[in-house]
């Protein structure tokens, strides 16, 4: 084993991509100085784009604020969620030095208003940083950081719940399943995954804490979603067998995270977060601005402003309250924020085709539903406006974006989304790299755009997920639409015919050929501006 100081001078001659990777594998986890001095090379690095306060700042709030004493009767700041700090193996006087920063740091940024992770920083840190004045030096790096490309710590409550609803939404697609456990529990997904970043900063071991912080001071916020991503995976495994049992998923996902080392070794957990091939900054970016829009909209600005979703007056022909909360879970987080509305029911409007499109045209997103006369139930998550309807030069016509999906409804307790953007990040990259200089309309049947490089400009790329639709047919079909309709409808709403489609990778919706008992489209109950990098 190579010394310490042998370790260290390759720390400080290696370049960023080298530290990410000394990082990921623990090169500087032992001994504790070695860590000590890795932390504070990094943060010296994070300085250079940071807005910081210098060492001789924090004497001096804390002589104006504790006086010659230098003992605090202030109480917590309010970003602290709920004035706890976990105590990561410090003593007594360890937990005040981390209450005496939180509170200075409280008064040298006043406009953090909502951070709950950052006692958990304090705590953390204070064990590799010489004195108090250091850690909290460190924590002002964070903070203050601006590089645009990558960041640390959020200051408000709008900003972390936007957050919350891109791991949301990142969840749906990466650990099915576990939303439909939830939701159909009739238990709040809001408070559930509220807690998405505490898993980390709070629940987790000590020992497993650390190294999420060895990767988080080289590579920022990203790698927080793969590790909780990771923690989830894990516990879906861990649930599915007793899910009967449990009363509060909350409480039994942070216990789980507490005791996290009977099912996976800190290594263990690093590669599997590690092995989920994420979206990109800019991608997960996108998003994260489509959420927060979707927040101010609904004018959630704080935690109080906040209101669980009501199904009690839900009343469909189709699907039960518990089967339409199931499937509203699975929709994107920034949708869900807002109940479901009718638009269009064959039991009200008739089964004409025309009376279908003046009734769902101008609508996005939606929710087709329908039960068959066997009384199967399947539908689709469509999640661009009927109306945006592009034919190519064989007269066809196709629409949507890549968090389109289809799923089947046999009961509550089976309820499954399928084709959720499972192959769509790949086979479009691979079409990127064959077009680049190429029109999105040459392509694949893609919706109009302007050149190559606007196709990257979609969250999670643009879809291979596309509508097909006339006053003669009506389906769902891959791009190419050569292998298999998931859902086709006949003109008169009365049949229809579902097969296995290698693009949403769904097997057949129903029995192949089915006649429709009921079919119903819902929207959601505000009309939501989606940015236009996300609208296509």
């Amino acid at each position: 084993m190579e010394k310490a100081a042998t370790r260290y001078g390759k720390i400080l001659s290696s370049d960023h991509y080298e530290l990410k990777a000394m990082g990921r594998t623990g090169f500087w986890s032992m001994p504790h100085t070695l860590r000590a001095k890795a932390y504070q090379h990094i943060i010296h690095s994070i300085e250079s784009t940071s807005t910081t306060a210098d060492l001789d700042t924090y004497h001096g709030i804390v002589r104006k604020l504790f006086g010659e004493l230098q003992t605090s009767t202030h109480p917590f700041p309010k970003f602290m969620e709920d004035g706890e700090i976990p105590r990561y193996c410090l003593n007594k006087a360890g937990l005040n030095s981390v209450k005496k920063i939180l509170i200075c740091i409280n008064h040298h940024f006043p406009d953090v208003s909502f951070c709950p992770i950052l006692s958990a920083l304090v705590s953390l840190l204070l064990h590799f940083s010489e004195d108090e004045a250091q850690c909290f030096h460190s924590i002002c790096s964070l903070v203050s950081y601006t590089d645009p490309k990558k960041h640390y710590i959020d200051r408000t409550f709008l900003t972390s719940r936007a957050l919350c609803m891109t791991f949301g939404d990142l969840a749906n697609k990466y650990c099915r399943g576990i939303r439909k456990l939830i939701a159909s529990s009739h238990q709040n997904l809001f408070e559930f995954y509220s807690d998405w970043i505490m898993w980390i900063f709070a629940d987790l071991p000590f020992t497993y804490a650390i190294r999420v912080l060895d990767v988080y001071l080289m590579e920022g916020y990203k790698v927080l979603y793969r590790v909780a991503l990771a923690l989830l995976s894990f516990y879906k495994v861990c649930v599915s067998s007793r899910v009967a049992h449990v009363d509060d998923f909350r409480q039994d996902m942070k216990s789980f995270v507490q005791n996290v080392g009977r099912h996976s070794t800190i290594d263990a957990l690093l590669q599997r977060a590690f092995s989920i091939q994420l979206p990109t900054r800019k991608e997960l970016t996108y998003l994260f601005n489509a959420n927060k829009d979707a927040l101010i909209h609904k004018d959630i600005h704080n935690k109080s402003s906040y209101q669980a979703m009501d199904f009690r007056a839900f009343r469909s022909s189709v699907v039960t309250e518990t089967e339409m909360r199931v499937i509203w879970a699975w929709i994107p987080e920034r949708f869900a924020l807002f109940s479901p509305v009718q638009l269009f029911s064959t039991n009200i409007h008739g089964r004409s085709l025309f009376s279908f499109y003046s009734k769902v045209e101008g609508h996005d997103p939606t929710v087709l539903l329908l039960k068959t006369e066997d009384e199967e139930i399947c539908g689709a998550f469509l999640s661009s406006d009927w109306a945006q309807k592009n034919c190519d030069e064989k007269g066809f016509k196709f629409f949507g974006t890549g968090e389109c999906f289809v799923f089947t409804v046999s009961n509550v307790q089976c309820c499954r989304s399928l084709g959720c953007l499972t192959n769509v990040i790949p086979l479009i990259r691979n079409k990127l790299s064959q077009t680049k200089d190429m029109s999105l309309h040459h392509s694949a049947h893609c919706q109009p755009s302007n050149s190559w490089q606007e196709m990257m400009r979609h969250f999670l790329l643009v879809s291979c997920f596309f509508i097909f639709n006339d006053m003669k047919v009506c389906g769902l079909y891959p791009a190419g639409g050569d292998d298999g309709h998931a859902l086709h409808l006949q003109a008169d709403l009365t049949a229809g015919s579902s097969e296995h489609c290698d693009t949403f990778e769904s097997p057949p919706l129903c029995k192949g050929c089915f006649k429709i008992q009921s079919l119903e489209v819902w929207g959601i109950q505000h009309s939501l501006s989606v940015p236009p990098l996300l609208s296509q």
